[in-house]
């Protein structure tokens, strides 16, 4: 009998490539689909307005998808136990990025210096920060032996506060918010302990203070919050974007307008809609039932990380997939729900769907690592 073939069968089994996850890559491909159409509805008339080419800014979100995939395709076939190796050094690239966008180098814009100018592309350091700091924190809590005690939660706290409060101080609270997410969701996974949570919950509200009391959050933001609180405070302004997003949404119904038929979006009353506030595009043309398509999609890919988490061979394989989900949830709950008036408006895009190359390459990136974890959890 010859034994080679058993062997090779074997191998063909725990082959990677037979194990990909298609359902989480087509929900990705399939939100980015839907983005390029909205990016293009919700720009094309305010460009052809002004004499612009209408396809500007989808030509330009379809570029930055076809460098994310070349990235995803890398982070999938790279062995996610080597991305362990490199995240000392992935973690120190980041926290320097962060710091030298304070520099001249940095580009300012609408108050906030976030970004690289690079030619004709902004790289934001902070949206390739969140996924840095998933690696960076995966790392170190699967190293911890044993019980998660008190030191390890303040040093996995000060990894990312670092990256918090340079982020902090662009200013940008959203991603702020997403960074403290993934610490928080990577914290409790691994096992630590309520009291200790308790104690980083209460310095979180002291920095926060600190925060408003030291005027490192702007003006503008105190008065989003504000008009969170109280829409009717401020309608002109602070309440603006919320209730013209309110309109949008409300005005879809049950099916839509239909694609290319919003008032709403065709108009240009909801400012920054090709970005922060897409949903509100997707609401307005496509409706109840469209919006439900998305989000079903949205929970496709989070609970695919989630299964990714369970099935991993190894710890860090479990806290990168759980940090992965923790990130994609936390923005979609927050950029949903600050376009229909349950949070306040703090600049975070939809995931894969809103237009940004950063945030684009640094999300199929994420994808791709959560491929890499679930291809190889036979081997």
């Amino acid at each position: 009998m010859d034994l080679a073939l058993p062997r090779q069968a074997a191998a063909r089994a725990t082959s990677p490539l037979r194990h990909m996850d298609v359902s989480l890559l087509l929900a990705a491909v399939s939100l980015a689909a839907i983005g390029l159409l909205m990016i293009y509805s919700s720009t094309h008339q305010t460009l052809t307005h002004f004499e612009r080419d209408p396809g500007f800014y989808v030509k330009r979100q379809a570029a930055f998808l076809a460098l994310a995939a070349i990235g995803m395709v890398a982070a999938t076939f790279l062995d996610y136990r080597l991305v362990r190796t490199f995240a000392p050094a992935l973690y120190f690239v980041a926290f320097v990025l962060l710091m030298l966008v304070w520099t001249p180098l940095g580009h300012t814009a609408q108050g906030a210096q976030r970004w690289f100018q690079i030619g004709g592309f902004q790289l934001s350091p902070s949206l390739l920060a969140r996924v840095v700091l998933v690696i960076a924190l995966a790392a170190f809590l699967a190293g911890v032996k044993g019980e998660v005690r008190l030191r390890h939660v303040l040093s996995a706290t000060v990894l990312a506060g670092l990256f918090i409060f340079w982020v902090l101080v662009q200013p940008d609270i959203g991603t702020s918010m997403i960074l403290a997410v993934i610490l928080v969701a990577l914290l409790v996974v691994s096992g630590a302990k309520a009291k200790h949570l308790a104690v980083l919950a209460l310095a979180a509200a002291v920095g926060i203070f600190g925060a408003f009391q030291l005027g490192i959050v702007k003006e503008y933001q105190v008065q989003r919050v504000k008009s969170f609180l109280d829409p009717s405070a401020d309608p002109l302004r602070a309440g603006y974007n919320r209730r013209q997003a309110e309109i949008a949404i409300g005005a879809g119904g049950l099916v839509g307008r239909g694609y290319l038929r919003g008032t709403q979006t065709n108009l240009d009353f909801v400012p920054d809609q090709h970005t922060d506030f897409i949903f509100t595009a997707v609401g307005e043309e496509l409706g109840f039932l469209g919006g439900s398509i998305l989000l079903l999609l949205f929970a496709v890919l989070i609970w695919r990380a989630f299964r990714i988490a369970l099935l991993a061979k190894d710890p860090f394989g479990t806290y990168c997939a759980v940090g992965v989900a923790a990130m994609f949830a936390i923005q979609v709950f927050v950029n949903v729900g600050m376009t229909i008036g349950i949070m306040p408006i703090t600049g975070i895009p939809l995931p894969l769907v809103s237009y940004g190359g950063s945030a684009l390459v640094a999300d199929f990136a994420a994808i791709g690592l959560l491929n890499s974890i679930h291809m190889r959890r036979f081997r």
